[in-house]
Formats: C-alpha cells, structure tokens, sequence
C-alpha cells in the first residue's frame, strides 16, 4: 500500500495526541495545592471582566446584580392654610417610632418663618347720600354720617433670612406643666421638691399652670431659648446648659406617642426662633414710626409661620377633623360638642404631646478654638469687642446679627416706608439704603457717607375727605 506524505503526517499527529491524552489520564506525582495557595492564586489571576476590556457587557460580582440603594421612608402629609404647619395622618408614623423619630428630624432642618409686620391706619368721617322713600311714596334724599378705616401703610420684613444656627433639640423639664399625653397639662416629679405628694406623672394645679404661662410669654418677649429657666440670666448658648431637661429623650417620646392605643391622639414638635429682644425691637420700631410725626395708629409684631409639625392618627373621624370644612358642617350639626366630650373624657379618646421642638437662632454664643482665640487675649478689642467672651468652656464668639445691628441698617428703610405709604404684600428682604450703581460710577462717592447723611422724609397726613 502506497501512504502519501500527508497521511504520514496525520498518522503522527494523532499518535502523539494520543501519547498526551495518555500521559493527563495517569496520575499525578504532586499533591493537590493547599487552599491558601488556591485563593492566592485566583487573587492573583486576571478577573473575567479583565479580560474584555472593551465589553459593554456587565458582569457583576457573585453572578447576580447587587441590591438597590436603601431609600428612607416618606411619609404623607400636608401644609395648613395660612399657619403653614405640617400636619400628617401617615399609619406607619403612629407605629413605629424610629420612623416618627427621623420624619420629626428630617422637617426640623427647615426654620420657621419669622416676619416683622408693620401696619398703620387712621378713621375717617365721611358723609354720604342716601336715596330713600317715605311713607307717602316720595322719594327723598338724605345724608348719612360713617367712620371708615383707612390704611396708611402695610409692609413685613423678613427676619428669618438671619437665623444663624439650628435646629436645637430642646424638651421640656419635668417639673414644668405641659401636655404629656392626656388632655390636661402635667408635671413628671421624681422627688417632693415639686411639690406633689407622691412621685409619677401628676396633673399640674392652676397655679403651676398660670405660672409657667406667665414665663414663656416673658421668654418669648425677651428672646430666650426654649430651655431658659426663670432663674437664667441670658442663656442664648446651648454649650452652657442642658437643652434636653426632660427624663425622657425625643425618641422616647415617640416611643410613648406610638404605644398610645387613643382614636384622636396628637404629637406636635414646635419650632421656636430666638436670639433676639423682640419686644425692644417692637419699641425701637414704634419709635421710628413716630419720629416721622405720624399720628394714625401703627401696629408693629412678630409673625411667626410654619413653627409646629403635626402628627394624627390614621383613621376617619382624626382626618375629618383636621379638615376646616368638615369641621364647619361639624359645628353647624351641632355633632363637635359631642365628639370633645368623647375626645376630652373617653379612655381611648385623645390625647396631646407637646414636651419637645427645635429652637434655631438669630444669635448665638459658640465655643472658638482656644488657637484661634489665641489672638485675642482678654480683653477683647478690635473689630470682635463686644463679639467675644471668656465661658467656662472657654473662649466663645457671638455668632449673628445683634438686634441692635439689624434696627441700624433698616431705621432709615422703616421711616422712608412709613412716609411713602408703602403698601406690599412681598416681605422686604433687604434695606434701600445701598448706593446705585450711577451713584458708584461717580468720582468721590463714598456710600457710608452718603447713607449717613441720608434723613428720613416725615409722615404727612393726608387731610380728611369729606363726600357730600
């Protein structure tokens, strides 16, 4: 038989395959690698999606896609009218507390707001013509006399646009009389220093009531923070005190609301603003009114909006009654009298928490640095005298504008308002007495001189109108 060349040689590739297949099949001389070695060595070895450098295809780690990305509860709720506080009905909020916890602290993040409201009106008689018929039949024409109220000027000034710092997490102390969960105030005494017979939650007497109403309405005015005491002197700085004076933590109170088993139950987180005298601005705002020689009646007080955060049960009859409408129908079928007297005295009726909020600041003391402070040593001068003082803690800086401050840069605004009659309902953010840009282009224009050279125009009245 005749073999070609070419067979011979596929005769001997398929031998020597043969002899390799032979050779794997026997077995191995050397021991199985340990499994130190074989994680080294797959540490060591390229990974699949290295090898396809330029792939689009995605090969994720495990053989599978990772989880998604955790994302927070969002619980329902909406804004009332023309308070502007947030109110919700969510279910899982009247449950879980942790959730009630983070919804409180997610919409504390944002101030309330605060407005300075300026009004000014005076009366004016007048005379009109009135057409009428007599007994006869004759018409006939007489004149009739009123007072009309006639409004001179109505502005705000947004104040809010200065909160410096916050929220603080405030509560209040347990021997203060307040909303702990029933439809009373009460106070939480842990020793007879309270003056209550035995310790526990205890409803609060009339006179502990008129007496703690009596100091927060001084706190307000003064621009005290929240936790200020009556013996506190000006505690505007959270680092020198305990902000949170109650036994119980906020989230422990949320505990507690979300354990009620009441039908009409209410948690509610105020937002105050603090920092400033407010009742001293007040004055000093009259002041400037009357320096333009008005002699109408002006209005001037703080506004505050969107300052409590709500939270409501679940169910019909709670919805209902956070609606206005349905709670107008309620009234005029004579049904809410009914519906308090369930609220007020059933066991699982309603129930109130109002123990806790947040507290931001229009000013405020904070610790400094010891090495920053280090450059100005006792007593403070230079551009931070009066903004510097020695605490305890150590050095601390005033932070934010000082009321004081603020009336300087907007007397000459208010006046100049008050005698323009200005009439807007958009809050004024900024005072006018900045230079122009014309005025800046002008050699020799110094804007602080001119604006101090500046004066008010005074308040004309207009004369009474008489209608014949």
């Amino acid at each position: 038989m005749i073999i070609h060349d070419d067979d011979k040689k596929a005769a001997e590739a398929a031998a020597e395959r043969d002899d390799s297949e032979e050779q794997l099949a026997g077995p191995s001389t050397a021991p199985p690698p340990s499994f130190e070695e074989s994680v080294a060595d797959q540490l060591a070895e390229p990974s699949v999606v290295g090898h396809f450098p330029d792939s689009d295809v995605y090969v994720p780690q495990g053989g599978e896609e990772p989880p998604p990305d955790f994302t927070p509860y969002r619980a329902e709720y909406f804004v009332t009218g023309s308070q502007g506080d947030i109110v919700s009905h969510d279910r899982h909020l009247n449950e879980d507390g942790e959730a009630l916890y983070r919804f409180l602290l997610s919409h504390s993040q944002v101030p309330p707001t605060l407005l300075l409201h300026v009004h000014g009106s005076h009366t004016e008689s007048r005379t009109r013509e009135v057409n009428y018929r007599d007994n006869h039949g004759h018409f006939r024409i007489k004149h009739e006399h009123y007072t009309e109220d006639v409004i001179d000027f109505n502005f705000d000034i947004d104040i809010s646009r200065h909160i410096v710092s916050g929220p603080v997490h405030w509560s209040r102390p347990d021997n203060e009389p307040a909303y702990r969960g029933g439809m009373v105030m009460e106070v939480d005494a842990h020793d007879a220093e309270a003056g209550l017979p035995a310790p526990g939650r205890q409803r609060a007497t009339a006179r502990m009531i008129d007496a703690a109403k009596a100091w927060q309405k001084e706190q307000r005015a003064r621009g005290l923070p929240p936790w200020a005491g009556p013996e506190s002197d000006a505690a505007l700085a959270p680092h020198q005190t305990t902000v949170l004076r109650s036994s119980k933590t906020l989230r422990q109170w949320a505990d507690e609301y979300c354990a009620s088993d009441k039908l009409l139950k209410e948690f509610t987180y105020e937002r105050i603003v603090y920092g400033w005298h407010f009742a001293n601005v007040v004055r000093a705002v009259h002041a400037a009114i009357k320096a333009t020689y008005y002699t109408g009646t002006p209005t001037v007080a703080f506004q505050r909006t969107n300052t409590r955060v709500h939270i409501r049960p679940d169910n019909r009859l709670a919805r209902t009654l956070s609606n206005k409408w349905l709670l107008f129908l309620l009234w005029l079928l004579l049904v809410f009298p009914l519906i308090w007297l369930y609220k007020r005295f059933g066991a699982r009726g309603g129930g109130r928490w109002e123990v806790c909020g947040g507290a931001y600041a229009l000013k405020s003391w904070q610790l400094v640095d010891p090495a920053q402070a280090a450059d100005l040593p006792p007593p403070f001068s230079g551009a931070d005298a009066g903004r510097m003082m020695d605490t305890a803690a150590g050095p601390a800086r005033l932070v934010g504008l000082r009321e004081g401050e603020w009336f300087q840069q907007w007397e000459g605004t208010i006046r100049r308002a008050v005698a323009g009659r200005l009439k807007t309902s958009v809050p004024l953010t900024a005072p006018d007495g900045g230079a122009t840009e014309a005025a800046m282009m002008l050699d020799g224009y110094q804007q602080s001189a001119v604006t101090n050279l500046r004066a008010p125009l005074p308040y004309v009245m207009r004369p009474t109108v008489r209608t014949i």
